[in-house]
């Protein structure tokens, strides 16, 4: 089976530094750098687009642009990039939300993704009306899927459950594909609403043995269920020709990073309910000194970022082989982003894609043929 790799659109703005931002925390001043923009959005997924990758996710929240409506836009100045959407269940019915994708579906020939965050933080959440507790939004994710699902086979569809209930709804056209539904959550009833309803089951990036001990988890209540999943898994990276130069620009970025930043995005980040966002903050306590918690894998990016925030970094055939390593426990799919995104596409999709493809993990989507890219050698000119 050919990986996946999909790229990240940074609708909380982008720079040459790390944009902090997710589960509580707004997004840091570096988001300025480069605004969110349709012309810059664009220019990443087009870019992304070039070099192979299959789709983009978009975040969603307060902190940054609505993804929705920014990935409808950028999807007009793309050809074949799909659009993996993170929503919120529960903010609109699950009847308008399956005849969004409906509508998407149609408007871009097929090329959305959705990505389901139930929402970890009770006080972002508020902001938008939904006062349920962490335990209710899970529950009541089970109920709108189910609903969603059902209206995607063209049923009609009622349902008087905990927190959803509709009556006599259908959709005047299915969407045609299905949209493929992500899901992620470390918390026991996220697995077991991920298990009964997703396709695909998303990790951040943890080191291997948690990663392994998750996807057995999730694959033995996806099997008592009578469903198989795939899995995939969200980081950022760090790739060039070589580890030193890769490890550098991991300390460059790191230098970029004041003390009272991380300190306060540190405090509010401690106070999340996210079982994930936890196991994230353990990886490395706050402490700049440790952050290499595996063979090229940084927690660096998590003193400053909520949500994901680990990169693989290292030279492009290090980074291949930390890629094979996950592969080998069951991940197919994997969703990138790097600072900033524009140029970090190309070090990726030039560097380590290509050394993929050689190894028959990795097709262009397209088919086009690919070579790693080397350095063209100096040849000074005459005077």
């Amino acid at each position: 089976m050919s990986l996946t790799f999909h790229w990240f659109l940074p609708t909380n703005g982008d720079s040459r530094h790390v944009v902090g931002g997710g589960h509580g925390t707004p997004a840091t001043a570096s988001g300025r750098d480069r605004p969110p923009t349709v012309a810059y959005l664009s220019q990443i997924a087009r870019a992304a687009e070039e070099v192979g990758f299959a789709g983009a996710l978009t975040p969603t929240g307060a902190w940054c642009e609505d993804a929705w409506l920014t990935t409808a836009m950028v999807a007009q100045h793309t050809e074949r990039l799909k659009f993996l959407v993170a929503f919120r269940p529960g903010l609109v019915s699950p009847t308008l939300a399956a005849q969004m994708a409906a509508t998407f579906q149609r408007q871009t020939g097929g090329r959305l993704l959705l990505n389901v965050v139930t929402g970890g933080e009770n006080k972002e959440q508020r902001a938008f009306g939904d006062f349920l507790d962490k335990d209710g939004r899970y529950r009541r994710t089970g109920e709108f899927l189910q609903v969603v699902k059902e209206l995607w086979e063209g049923r009609t569809v009622g349902l008087r459950g905990e927190h959803v209930r509709v009556e006599d709804a259908a959709l005047a056209r299915v969407p045609d594909p299905v949209p493929e539904v992500y899901f992620g959550g470390s918390s026991p009833i996220a697995g077991e609403i991920a298990a009964r309803h997703c396709d695909v089951y998303l990790t951040w990036g943890e080191p291997p043995a948690q990663v392994a001990e998750k996807i057995a988890r999730i694959r033995s209540l996806a099997a008592a269920q009578g469903r198989t999943l795939r899995f995939g898994i969200r980081l950022h990276v760090i790739t060039r020709d070589t580890a030193e130069q890769a490890w550098a620009e991991a300390d460059r970025l790191l230098d970029g990073f004041d003390p009272e930043t991380v300190a306060s995005v540190q405090a509010g980040l401690a106070r999340s309910e996210s079982e994930g966002q936890q196991r994230m903050l353990a990886l490395h306590g706050g402490r700049r000194d440790r952050l290499e918690i595996h063979p090229n894998l940084w927690a660096g990016i998590g003193l400053v970022r909520g949500g994901a925030g680990t990169a693989l970094v290292g030279s492009h055939e290090e980074v291949a082989e930390r890629i094979r390593e996950y592969h080998a426990l069951g991940i197919d799919e994997f969703i990138l982003s790097g600072y900033p995104h524009l140029e970090e596409a190309y070090w990726f999709g030039e560097g380590v894609l290509p050394r993929l493809a050689a190894q028959g993990l990795w097709h262009h989507p397209t088919g086009k043929e690919t070579a790693p890219a080397t350095a063209a050698p100096f040849v000074p000119v005459a005077s």
